[in-house]
């Protein structure tokens, strides 16, 4: 897996850079050669809320993006923290974005703007398919996918399915937001390897969907990118005019290289129609990228758009409109040059990893 995040204990920036490879005390964890990572242990003036640590103003949470290159936002207090036999995982009260859960280091999503990914990963497909009544979402433990899923009104049955029951039962407590999605009569809820569990079922499903964790080194979710994978399991439990969508992680400007492109060129190799699309997510600190599929054609008109919003779906949606989504669609030169000159294809031996990983410290 991923490096895991850890919470340090310093007193500046300076001790942060020069101490954290060698220090092994004052609660700050250090990596051994087993490359075994764990959150380090509250002090005693963190416990007064059991396990809701109360900080101060000078509390920050920073995720490496790259070697050279970090993310860091303010805490006012981190609400739970936890290690499950897949991940580590940790729900931070933040000054910017409110509640923002954090899986391996890594932003999930955040109280604030976690509407822009969750509607751009499930309403384009939905949108696009004439009549959507399964929906099979690999992934999506806190729920949020499930929710946007089922505000259609065509839907029947929501298949969720997350390897990990200590995330979805985390966030079924402490993301009260999802609360009544995961009592919804609609869901069924599966604790299984996605791969496994699409290998077992025999049903079809309309519209499948990857709300998976990025691409990791030694993670368990990178199988869930490969070709063999979508062109011996996913693929076959689509019904006729079904539609594949993932998350693809970033597409920025100096990011979309890292899997981006590669995922995208992996899924051509399976589907006769595929596209992409993107947006800026300000948690995320990077434009986001995903990826749609299907054997049909994916043309949707941005007048035909709004009208099935307005019909299918049930509330507003807070970011996704149809002109939205065809500037959405449009890459710029050089992402689509990149996407046009991509080779990789994703496979079990040869992978494309996602860098970085999250530390929070105490300036």
């Amino acid at each position: 897996m991923g490096e895991a995040p850890q919470l340090l204990y310093v007193n500046g920036f300076s001790k942060f850079c020069h101490e954290t490879q060698q220090t092994h005390g004052n609660g700050i964890l250090h990596n051994n050669n087993n490359n075994h990572h764990e959150f380090s242990r509250f002090g005693p003036e963190n416990q007064q809320n059991g396990s809701n640590g109360n900080y101060d103003s000078s509390s920050w949470y920073e995720e490496v993006i790259d070697d050279d290159l970090k993310w860091s936002f303010k805490l006012n207090r981190v609400l739970h923290k936890g290690v499950s036999k897949y991940q580590d995982i940790a729900l931070l009260d933040t000054k910017r974005f409110g509640k923002a859960l954090m899986i391996d280091g890594k932003m999930q999503s955040a109280e604030s703007d976690e509407f822009i990914y969750h509607e751009c990963l499930i309403h384009p497909s939905l949108l696009c398919h004439p009549n959507p009544k399964k929906v099979f979402i690999m992934g999506g433990g806190e729920g949020s996918a499930a929710r946007e899923a089922l505000k259609h009104k065509t839907i029947d049955k929501v298949v969720m399915c997350d390897i990990d029951q200590e995330v979805v039962d985390f966030c079924r407590k402490y993301l009260t937001v999802n609360r009544e999605t995961f009592y919804h009569r609609k869901l069924d809820l599966v604790i299984n390897d996605a791969k496994a569990e699409l290998e077992k079922r025999k049903e079809k499903y309309d519209v499948i969907v990857g709300d998976l964790a990025d691409p990791l080194e030694d993670g368990p979710c990178y199988q869930l990118y490969t070709k063999s994978f979508y062109e011996k399991i996913l693929k076959p439990k689509l019904n006729d005019h079904g539609i594949f969508v993932t998350q693809a992680g970033p597409a920025g400007i100096f990011t979309h290289k890292e899997v981006f492109t590669s995922i995208y060129n992996t899924i051509k190799q399976v589907f006769n129609y595929v596209m992409v699309y993107s947006t800026h997510v300000p948690s995320f600190a990077d434009t986001w990228g995903w990826v749609m599929a299907s054997d049909e054609p994916l043309s949707i008109g941005a007048e035909e758009m709004d009208k099935r919003i307005k019909a299918r779906i049930d509330g507003e949606l807070l970011y996704l409109n149809g002109a939205w989504f065809q500037s959405a669609a449009t890459m710029n030169k050089t992402v689509s040059q990149s996407l046009k000159n991509e080779s990789h294809v994703y496979t079990e031996e040869n992978a494309r990893f996602i860098p970085g990983h999250g530390v929070a410290y105490r300036l």
